[in-house]
């Protein structure tokens, strides 16, 4: 079985359904799977209604009506018969939601986040499943809650790999076309839960790993993966292979092409990974596989904007010792912040964070009871892999560095613009 990953951009409209099909009548799409996103920028709406449901907001009911407005437009303009079922099934959906906005009473947010924000995957495979079937692309519809068991972790959930194990090799149907949600599974009460932002790469190895899958294509508006971000960097070239290792190091640095929990259960079963593009896609694309001789040989560039460089000093000037060390990091896992770089010497403690959900603020508050706390906000985080002095020089130019790291490989960059 093969597993194709479409995500946002690929279904953002009308035209990008129909583009969905006819990327399928070129490739085939006999014994596959299709793990689709949330349509466009449908999880940022989502975002904005749970934000003004937590706000109390006068302005929830507008933001639900954008959600219905915006995917009501896709359904006019793919299906000529207002009656068809398709209307029902989406309408029905977005009721559901609206129904938990009214009845929750959770004061959970990331409970609440997960449960609202499923929606967008769940109606973006609903009308791709119907318009597919409208063109005669015969095709199974399936809920990835039923197959995709986690933890209890809201928005960040862990995987459940012995029973999500047996459930999809139970319950897969092969030699047809299948059709689920990315980003999303559920808890042992059948809770929605989410795999983490743009986790829908994610799930697509989830099923190729539990599947045996002939191969992963993640199918992007990009001819591949890039050696850097072209909104950031000109001339961008395309690398034609590389290896698990390399691409995890590159996903592990941030390079938004890749999500960084994908490659693993690749790897593990040694299942091909293609990048492709969906507007050209006859075309060859980037293979990710096997083979310490796949290395780029191009430095590589990736920035992860808006994150928090944080100086920690100990107030009486002692040692930074491994005590410390472990108590900062315990107190990063609880308030779920992600390090991105570390360095240290003798009296003080610097880290690299992204806070991802805005715990930064009552983390700083605990840190502050012993230690001296100093931080740059909106700093860049630049990582040049196998990088030289002309790479390191375009990064640097018209920047102030706060912190450089270098290793044999990789050269980290933070700077203020």
């Amino acid at each position: 079985m093969r597993i194709f990953k479409f995500g946002g951009a690929s279904v953002k409209d009308a035209d990008g359904v129909k583009n969905l099909a006819h990327v399928l009548e070129q490739v085939g799409f006999d014994n596959t799977l299709l793990v689709i996103s949330a349509m466009g920028k449908t999880t940022n709406a989502l975002e904005v209604v749970i934000r003004n449901y937590f706000d109390k907001s006068n302005e929830l009911n507008a933001s639900l009506q954008e959600v219905r407005k915006y995917h009501n437009q896709i359904l006019m303009d793919l299906f000529d018969n207002e009656e068809h079922e398709v209307f029902y099934e989406v309408t029905s959906l977005l009721d559901d939601l609206e129904y938990f906005i009214r009845s929750n009473k959770s004061p959970n947010y990331n409970f609440v986040y997960d449960q609202v924000i499923s929606f967008g995957e769940l109606v973006s495979t609903t009308i791709v499943s119907f318009y597919l079937k409208e063109v005669g692309i015969k095709n199974n519809w399936i809920d990835v809650r039923n197959f995709i068991k986690t933890d209890t972790n809201y928005r960040d959930a862990n995987v459940d790999w012995e029973q999500t194990q047996t459930l999809i090799k139970k319950g897969v149907k092969k030699n047809i076309l299948n059709i689920t949600q990315g980003f999303i599974g559920s808890d042992e009460n059948n809770f929605t839960t989410t795999l983490g932002r743009e986790g829908s790469d994610y799930t697509a190895a989830i099923f190729a790993y539990c599947l045996s899958a002939e191969s992963v294509t993640i199918w992007k508006d990009v001819p591949g993966v890039l050696n850097a971000d072209p909104r950031y960097f000109e001339n961008a070239i395309l690398l034609n292979q590389i290896s698990y290792r390399e691409a995890i190091e590159l996903a592990f640095y941030g390079a938004s092409v890749i999500h960084p929990k994908t490659l693993q259960p690749l790897q593990r079963k040694e299942i091909p990974l293609y990048v492709k593009s969906f507007i050209n896609p006859l075309l060859a694309g980037t293979s990710v596989s096997k083979g310490a001789d796949l290395e780029p040989h191009v430095p590589c560039f990736i920035v992860k904007k808006n994150q928090l460089l944080i100086s920690l000093s100990s107030l009486d000037f002692s040692f930074i010792m491994e005590e410390h060390i472990s108590e900062v990091f315990a107190l990063f896992h609880q308030y779920k912040v992600k390090v991105n770089l570390i360095q240290n010497s003798a009296i003080s403690f610097s880290v690299c964070i992204e806070d991802k959900f805005n715990n930064f603020e009552e983390l700083r508050k605990i840190l502050a009871k012993k230690f001296k706390v100093s931080y740059n906000e909106n700093v860049s985080l630049y990582t040049i892999r196998h990088f030289d002095e002309k790479s390191t020089a375009i990064v640097e130019t018209n920047k102030t560095v706060l912190l450089k790291q270098i290793s044999r490989e990789t050269l980290q960059i933070i700077t203020k613009e």
